[in-house]
């Protein structure tokens, strides 16, 4: 199969299984309202994705450097069918949301890296970057639709139907990578004598630590973001006394999360070839300190008009996601032979570690401020995350990551 095809197979089937991400917090304040959530427990249904990603990642993974990553794709697809379909229709309270939600994390595990390793692995060379960032893009897509699309269906169907059409996703990309993705069983490597869980090696790799790093902050910082935007702009619009029918259908709070989405989609290519062309770490350094000035304003301006709100929070995604593809695409190429499996284990841990405290932190912000009820609230909030992103910058400048192939 060629290397084009292989490309759009792969991404197909990610746009697939990404298709319902994000469907628990597009529908975060219905759950809110239904199940009488205070925020942090919102924070832990939204956080513990990301909690239970990391809790498997470095297994499964890992493993992919000494077993076919479809065989670990498939599973992990299979796990996120049953956990939208478990949530859709089993869900009732904080508990049982927290064990679904915890399941889509797992199959996320083996899923999202996996599918990266098994498309680097077929693509080597200078196209490699431009190969992840195709990577990147498709399920920041497809992760951009799931709210907008999880928002109309449950508008139509019921929020059961909004979260179930992740579990459809899913199946669907288990049976395309089941039946088109070649077999590819890693070859073993002479004298190679590695636990499989011994991350030394990668730990000590200053280069690929560096991006990790930046990664883990730059995931705490998006998922913040990414789970509490609707709930954020919902406020914002009940603050300043605007109905949901005196809105815009185009700056409803599930249409701006799309729409950010998709623009950090185009942020995260147009940042890779920028990162390519002028220097990646002078990017990743440039991006990280303008979005923590801008996150420092974002909640507070839900006291002055919801469209300056939505407006800086569509800022706010772009300098969010320029530098993503730029991180993983780091880590990868900063792997050492052998290495590259279980270098995007910990780099997916670190960064889905991150994921984890971002949306936890946002609500535990804003029930110790008030519970979410005021600007000053939010403001608070969105300043707590933008201090955590101190660490990024701070890692490169002291681990100096290495330029890879292509870089200037």
């Amino acid at each position: 199969m060629s290397t084009l095809r292989i490309i759009v197979l792969i991404c197909t089937a990610q746009t697939l299984a990404q298709i319902g991400a994000f469907s628990v917090p597009a529908l975060l304040p219905q759950f809110i309202n239904a199940w009488n959530l205070t925020n942090t427990q919102a924070g832990w249904i939204t956080g513990i994705f990301y909690l239970a990603y990391v809790l498997s990642v470095p297994i499964l993974v890992a493993l992919t450097d000494r077993v076919d990553p479809k065989r670990i794709y498939m599973f992990g697809v299979s796990v996120i069918t049953l956990a939208g379909f478990g949530y859709a229709w089993l869900a009732n309270d904080f508990w049982s949301a927290l064990l679904f939600r915890a399941l889509w994390g797992i199959g996320w595990a083996g899923t999202y890296m996996t599918g990266l390793k098994a498309l680097s692995d077929f693509v080597e060379g200078p196209g490699q970057s431009r190969a992840v960032t195709a990577h990147a893009a498709t399920i920041g897509v497809s992760g951009a639709l799931s709210f907008v699309v999880a928002g109309t269906i449950a508008e139509w169907f019921g929020w059961r139907w909004g979260v179930g059409i992740g579990g459809v996703g899913a199946l669907a990309a288990l049976v395309i990578m089941g039946l088109f993705l070649p077999a590819r069983t890693p070859a073993p490597r002479e004298g190679e004598a590695r636990a499989l869980l011994d991350f030394r090696p990668v730990l000590r790799n200053r280069s690929a630590m560096a991006y990790s790093i930046g990664y883990c902050v730059h995931t705490l910082e998006m998922s913040a973001l990414r789970n509490w935007v609707v709930a954020f702009l919902t406020f914002t619009a009940a603050y300043q006394g605007l109905s949901e029918s005196s809105l815009s259908a185009w700056l409803a709070p599930t249409v701006i999360a799309s729409a950010m989405g998709l623009l950090g989609v185009w942020a995260s290519v147009t940042g890779n070839e920028i990162s390519i062309r002028f220097g990646r770490r002078r990017l990743i350094l440039v991006v990280m300190l303008v979005g923590i000035l801008v996150a420092a304003g974002v909640g507070f301006s839900a006291q002055v008009a919801y469209p300056l709100a939505a407006g800086l929070v569509l800022v706010y995604a772009i300098l969010i996601w320029a530098d993503s593809s730029s991180l993983t695409a780091g880590a990868a190429g900063s792997a050492a032979p052998g290495q590259r499996g279980a270098t995007l284990a910990v780099h997916s841990a670190l960064g889905y570690g991150g994921g984890f405290f971002g949306p936890l932190t946002m609500g535990f912000v804003l029930d110790l401020t008030g519970g979410g009820t005021t600007p000053y609230s939010w403001g608070i909030a969105f300043m707590a995350v933008a201090a955590i992103m101190m660490i990024g910058p701070l890692a490169m400048l002291v681990l100096k990551p290495a330029r890879l192939a292509g870089d200037k």
